[in-house]
């Protein structure tokens, strides 16, 4: 009975970390836009910081990591 409970936190730190990194690709698109380099750079540098999840972690889910430079919409 403890199999579940560890598989429903690694699915919640798989979203979390997904969150997080399209939160900072998003503020990274927004400091470019407005020409803060400096701002765009830490937030890319912050997002190549966060850990890679693992697969057995993510099970079934597959990641899709947007190219750099791509238009988020």
């Amino acid at each position: 009975m403890r199999a579940a409970p560890q598989v429903v936190e690694a699915e919640a730190d798989t979203t979390d970390q997904s969150a997080l990194r399209l939160m900072l690709s998003y503020v990274e698109a927004e400091c470019l836009r407005m020409g803060a380099m400096d701002a765009a750079r830490h937030a890319a540098l912050a997002a190549s910081l966060m850990p890679d999840t693992p697969k057995a972690a993510a099970g079934a889910a597959c990641l899709v990591r947007r190219p750099r430079g791509a238009r988020l919409h």
